[in-house]
């Protein structure tokens, strides 16, 4: 019977490692994992510049320090950051106001946040928690720990939670039991990269914020590659921002990407921004 069970334990596991692993991180039909000009075997693969277009800009509460962001059946969804204010909230996408909000207990800082399977997961940043929400209500209906030192950015694969912790890893836990099933490192041309920040998941690759650029980052999930690389320092420019300061405790950073796969639409904004733009990129 020990032994039947250690067969059984073992084939749940394998299969939702492979979850994980292939869940919704299929590419196009046609489309090649990266872009870059040289795609030979030896040769170093350069990341794609990405151009990108800006098709709409909203207001934005400039009092958000933005952490997550997540958009669903017309709902924008924003998990804001910073001590004794860190909330949860949803958005009115047009107008910018807030439509509801669940306020964090003073002692944590709100990071991550991603939307699966119905439920709303959201990362704190040094306390080694994460919540799930009811999306239509935001009330708390679970507490989950996770083993990292600190909690940055979260998406997801349809399976699998996937966050980071500021270095050049991204973490995949299993939903069910919030255990790490796989990791992936995240490399470009010149080597590990670090400080990844906020993620979302399209067209099966993970598109990430880099704290203290202007870039957002595009992963191959099967390989961990940076294959593009979009500026958009134009962004913080129209927005009146000034440029990056270089103060780690800054809040003018760009960081906030949402995606909405019913209309192909991506919506980006950053820390205490008074604005959120709907861009197209190579999507």
């Amino acid at each position: 019977m020990k032994l039947q069970n250690r067969l059984t334990n073992y084939l749940l596991c394998a299969a939702v490692l492979l979850a994980c692993s292939c869940n919704n991180e299929n590419k196009p039909t046609g489309t090649a994992s990266t872009n870059a000009a040289d795609t030979s075997s030896n040769a170093v693969q350069v990341a794609a510049i990405i151009p990108y277009e800006i098709l709409n800009e909203y207001e934005h509460d400039p009092a958000a320090f933005t952490e997550g962001l997540e958009y669903k059946d017309g709902v924008l969804y924003e998990s804001t950051g910073q001590y004794s204010i860190s909330d949860i909230r949803k958005v009115d996408l047009k107008t910018g106001k807030v439509l509801a909000a669940e306020k964090m207990e003073r002692r944590y800082f709100g990071e991550g946040m991603t939307l699966l399977n119905g439920k709303l997961y959201q990362l704190t940043y040094r306390e080694g928690k994460g919540f799930v929400y009811d999306p239509a209500t935001l009330k708390k209906e679970q507490t989950f720990t996770f083993n990292a030192p600190e909690g940055w950015g979260m998406t997801n694969n349809g399976a699998c939670l996937i966050f980071d912790d500021g270095g050049n890893v991204l973490h995949y836990l299993d939903p069910a039991t919030f255990k790490e099933v796989k990791q992936l490192t995240v490399t470009d041309e010149h080597g590990p990269v670090n400080e990844i920040n906020e993620l979302e998941m399209i067209h099966g690759f993970i598109y990430a914020n880099q704290w203290q650029t202007d870039n957002i980052l595009k992963i191959d999930t099967a390989t961990g590659r940076v294959v593009g690389r979009a500026d958009l320092s134009t962004l913080r420019q129209r927005t009146g921002i000034a440029p990056i300061s270089g103060n780690p405790h800054g809040p003018d950073v760009l960081n906030g990407i949402a995606y909405d796969a019913a209309t192909n639409r991506i919506f980006i904004t950053g820390k205490n921004w008074p604005k959120l733009f709907e861009i197209k990129l190579d999507n």
